[in-house]
């Protein structure tokens, strides 16, 4: 799939860390549901479908906060998804209610795709430019050879 790179990196320092979040149903209960946690579901939903992308229309964002078509369809789905659960439960329903939902399920295993592919296109990234600067690699020493200690 073409990637088509990352216009504004910032945006996406905020969106996969998000989409992690959305995919961690240990770290939602354990930060979500602590009042005196900065993070949120809401905080979640604001950088998703407000701040850094728009879940609901993630098209217009490829090249700038996503990456690959992969990306778009996968946010597509995740914002489908995610309004659902937010028509079952209510928009103003505490977090609790949200994870507690029945089809939360759902929710955690489509972020959980799109992270995979939005961290395995951020390293593809990573290793096509370290490729492109030239830096030397990191070569293990051979067996037995002296170490710097």
């Amino acid at each position: 799939m073409t990637d088509h790179g990352i216009e504004f990196p910032v945006f996406r320092l905020h969106v996969v860390p998000a989409v992690l979040a959305l995919a961690s149903p240990s770290w939602q209960r354990d930060v979500w549901l602590r009042p005196e946690e900065f993070e949120d579901l809401d905080y979640v939903v604001n950088v998703l479908f407000d701040d850094f992308c728009n879940a609901d229309d993630p098209a217009p964002w490829l090249g700038k906060s996503l990456r690959t078509e992969e990306e778009v369809a996968l946010m597509k789905k995740l914002g489908e998804i995610y309004s659902t659960v937010q028509e079952e439960v209510g928009r103003d329903a505490p977090d609790k209610v949200y994870l507690d939902a029945p089809a939360w399920s759902n929710v955690i295993a489509v972020a959980g795709r799109l992270a995979q592919v939005m961290v395995t296109n951020d390293l593809q990234a990573a290793a096509l430019l370290h490729e492109q600067l030239n830096l030397p690699h990191y070569q293990r020493p051979a067996e037995g050879a002296p170490t710097a200690e």
